[in-house]
């Protein structure tokens, strides 16, 4: 199949899982069976976000995985819904570095919530090489690097003592920090 028939095929499933989502919110569907219907939605919404990838229409992509994040936050699924903004976010930067950015801020913003503070940090590290590469703003690229460290950083055992100016973190920001 050539990108043009992904991409209708694509656009055929964004269709699709929209009715799906609408239907579930009907008095009777919602009493039964209207989440089935949004976990249907969430599959295709995904399924075509691969597609579009696959014709490489990058923000489409992102949207639709958008889409299937929303979902997945309408269904209490929050590991489900912050990776499928990192989906968007990697599938934006393609096309659109500040939307790319704001998909995943909201899946930092979900793992820091689960607890998951390495996973964000990761995030916040890929959000500041977008700063660098495509953005060109090295002051942000210093503030999510210093998130980064706030996100992760805790005091070791046995570091009784250690003040916040000799802590890893502050030694990062200072430049001073050991290889």
């Amino acid at each position: 199949m050539d990108n043009a028939g992904k991409e209708r095929e694509a656009v055929q499933l964004m269709a699709e899982a929209e009715k799906r989502v609408k239907a579930s919110h009907s008095f009777l569907r919602g009493l039964f069976g209207g989440n089935t219907r949004i976990e249907e939605a969430c599959e295709m919404y995904t399924r075509a976000a691969n597609m579009f990838k696959m014709a490489k229409n990058w923000s489409a992509a992102g949207n639709a995985f958008c889409q299937a994040a929303k979902l997945h936050m309408q269904l209490q699924s929050k590991h489900d819904s912050a990776t499928s903004f990192v989906d968007a976010g990697n599938a934006y930067k393609k096309a659109d570095p500040q939307e790319a950015i704001n998909c995943l801020n909201a899946a930092i913003d979900i793992y820091t919530d689960m607890g998951r503070f390495t996973i964000a940090a990761k995030h916040h590290i890929t959000i500041a090489e977008i700063y660098e590469t495509e953005l060109v703003d090295i002051e942000k690229v210093c503030g999510r690097g210093e998130a980064a460290v706030r996100v992760t950083w805790r005091p070791r055992a046995g570091a009784e003592g250690e003040s916040p100016a000799t802590s890893p973190a502050a030694s990062l920001q200072l430049g001073t920090a050991s290889v």
